[in-house]
């Protein structure tokens, strides 16, 4: 299936969503922000989806903002097209499914920004990855500012998006920000593994995981203690976890459906 600037494969039980404008390095377009938003939204609701990838075509994975458009826009219009880019952040962080980025090239902007959404992040060792927004005289959009200082520490966030200096997939590896780093011509096939692995486990608990770990960003700890709590009390009667303790104890793997 393909949307305007978007291309959208499901193998097996693994959604690959790839950003298809590779003539413009993957540059975000209404188009593109809109499809991916569509296509979460409903792979969120789609019991058969049960692990997704955000991939680009061509040379990179995002060049983020589109510069050649930059400059033309009024403070209205600038409004309404991050207010898209937040509907697409927050939808990615409330879907119960978890979502891979593979990063290829160069992940710039709000390029990087989309990568740091996604709940892992497996990358090319030559990828690059830039905060470009001071060299044209931005600030950060797409939750960059949220993200990065949780990840590195705010005097790092802060320097990387002050001086806008490439950053490799090796040091950001360093700082625990990507998940794995191979080689550029084995990433699909280590994305693809991951994939498997995750779409073949307790997708409900990782669901559950995913929220809580996003709550934990924000709450106290009694909040997450008694939510803990509570999601527990329906884990403990779902498919995956009878299916989980059978398997323990006849010692075979276990054959979660994510139910």
């Amino acid at each position: 299936m393909e949307t305007m600037h978007l291309l959208v494969e499901q193998s097996g039980s693994v959604l690959w969503l790839t950003l298809n404008r590779p003539e413009r390095l993957n540059a975000f377009s209404p188009e593109m922000i809109a499809g991916l938003t569509r296509a979460i939204e409903r792979a969120a609701m789609d019991d058969a989806v049960r692990a997704i990838v955000l991939s680009g075509a061509g040379r990179a994975f995002s060049a983020g903002g589109d510069v050649k458009a930059m400059g033309q826009s009024s403070a209205s219009q600038a409004y309404e097209h991050i207010g898209r880019l937040n509907r697409l952040i927050m939808t990615m962080k409330s879907c119960e499914k978890p979502i891979i980025a593979a990063v290829h090239g160069v992940a710039a902007g709000a390029g990087f920004n989309l990568a740091l959404a996604c709940d892992l992040i497996l990358a090319a060792e030559d990828s690059q990855f830039i905060l470009s927004f001071a060299n044209v005289g931005l600030v950060s959009d797409g939750g960059g500012s949220y993200w990065l200082p949780r990840l590195v520490g705010p005097h790092l966030a802060k320097q990387f998006f002050f001086t806008a200096e490439p950053i490799s997939a090796h040091r950001l590896y360093e700082l625990g920000v990507l998940s794995k780093i191979v080689p550029a011509e084995e990433l699909r096939e280590a994305v693809e593994a991951l994939a498997a692995k995750l779409a073949a486990g307790p997708t409900k608990a990782i669901g559950k995981q995913k929220r809580l770990i996003e709550h934990a960003l924000t709450a106290t700890l009694e909040e997450i203690l008694e939510e803990e709590r509570l999601i527990q009390g329906l884990m403990v009667e779902t498919d995956d976890h009878r299916e989980g303790v059978a398997a323990f104890k006849e010692k075979r793997k276990p054959v979660f459906q994510g139910k």
